[in-house]
């Protein structure tokens, strides 16, 4: 794992356990809760062992993005990785509304996806997203995630089914 990738605006850095904080009151929040399909809240220690663990694990690696200046933004990640088969999953959550929609993501997109394709060697990229969020619908095809399948009615928040969206980029599309 690289410990660290400078970005233009953002910095990917190994998870420390003092993110714990920040990522258990984002991730308790409502809006998040249902955008990320967390069906349970968390709590510090929780938070603690999921990042010692996300350490240690040989199918994923995990950064914290944090601004030029090291204030925490969000988190990203590839997880499931499947060197023969060359594919990956990714996550990336930016809670707070108001670091959305300042490139933030983007860049930290563009990295780990280079990351993937090039240090990985990943032939393709998949990630999952709630159907009722569009926001982040439009912005994974903004970058140049296709949409691959559906699975209808596959998730279920407060009392409302929403279709889950598998959406995917493979390396050469994003050459």
């Amino acid at each position: 794992m690289i410990n660290q990738i400078k970005g233009n605006n953002i910095i990917l850095r190994k998870q420390k356990i003092e993110d714990a904080k920040f990522f258990t009151y984002w991730y308790n929040q409502p809006q998040i809760m249902f955008q990320c399909g967390f069906t349970q809240h968390t709590d510090e220690e929780a938070e603690k062992e999921r990042i010692m663990t996300g350490c240690k694990k040989r199918d994923s690696v995990w950064y914290t993005i944090t601004d030029l200046k090291g204030n925490i933004i969000g988190e990203t990640g590839l997880l499931r990785m499947w060197p023969t088969w060359k594919c990956t999953d990714l996550s990336i959550i930016i809670p707070d509304s108001k670091m959305q929609q300042r490139g933030y993501g983007t860049d930290a997109i563009s990295l780990m996806l280079n990351l993937a394709f090039d240090y990985y060697e990943m032939n393709r990229v998949a990630i999952g997203v709630v159907g009722l969020n569009s926001n982040a619908l439009n912005f994974y095809r903004k970058i140049g995630f296709k949409q691959e399948g559906i699975q209808e009615q596959g998730y279920y928040h407060n009392n409302e089914y929403s279709d889950f969206i598998m959406m995917r980029i493979l390396r050469h599309e994003w050459r």
